[in-house]
């Protein structure tokens, strides 16, 4: 690793640590009243936790708010609710489109698992399907936002956004951090690349699969 990078690093974990503490306390509000939404709007749990892997490749738990209504009913003379996109509601899609439901991962920053910025931690089940170039996505924390992120987001294929997570990964600085953070705030209020063409959601990543396939959200 460049001596660089070292300094970079180790600076910007003092910064994620601070923005993720004031943001934390700052955004409480709007965390109590998405939280309220969401337990009317689709019960519980409110919170949506699932095993991601971060920098090299070492497991965490990710929180978001959940934005999908259970994959079966309760009502065992209800059929199950089969396809993402049945299960994604109108709230769930509009949490989705403005990133509300990420702000949980706030805690993940704060607890050194992810950082602000940094390429989106996917599924477990990925690692032995990615390339020796691929896998160097898992030579920084993880983030909330990406470099993938605001170049596509969810509308680019899966080698478009591994080719830009290691770029990030290669060139990171805070130089870039705060181009990405600042691409990130146009993103979010253009709703851009929110989700694949004619799909509500991504399909899992599939080396063998069409390069042009939708993918699954992350």
């Amino acid at each position: 690793m460049k001596r660089s990078h070292r300094v970079y690093d180790a600076l910007k974990r003092v910064l994620d640590l601070v923005c993720s503490a004031v943001l934390l306390v700052v955004l409480s509000p709007v965390f109590l009243v998405v939280a309220l939404l969401v337990r009317s709007r689709l019960g519980s749990p409110v919170i949506f936790a699932q095993q991601r892997p971060g920098k090299g490749g070492n497991p965490f738990t990710v929180y978001k708010f959940r934005t999908m209504r259970d994959a079966a009913a309760h009502d065992d003379s209800v059929a199950a609710v089969a396809s993402d996109a049945e299960r994604l509601t109108p709230f769930g899609r509009a949490l989705r489109s403005s990133s509300l439901d990420e702000l949980p991962e706030l805690l993940n920053v704060l607890l050194g698992h992810m950082s602000v910025v940094g390429p989106r931690p996917l599924l477990p089940e990925y690692l032995p399907r990615y390339t020796t170039e691929q896998a160097r996505r898992h030579e920084v924390r993880p983030g909330i936002t990406g470099w993938a992120q605001v170049n596509g987001r969810n509308a680019i294929s899966w080698e478009e956004r591994f080719e830009l997570d290691v770029y990030y990964v290669d060139h990171r600085s805070f130089w870039l951090d705060a181009k990405i953070l600042a691409m990130t705030l146009g993103a979010v209020f253009g709703r851009k690349g929110i989700s694949a063409q004619g799909s509500a959601t991504m399909e899992p990543f599939d080396p063998g699969a069409d390069k042009n396939a939708p993918k699954e959200d992350s």
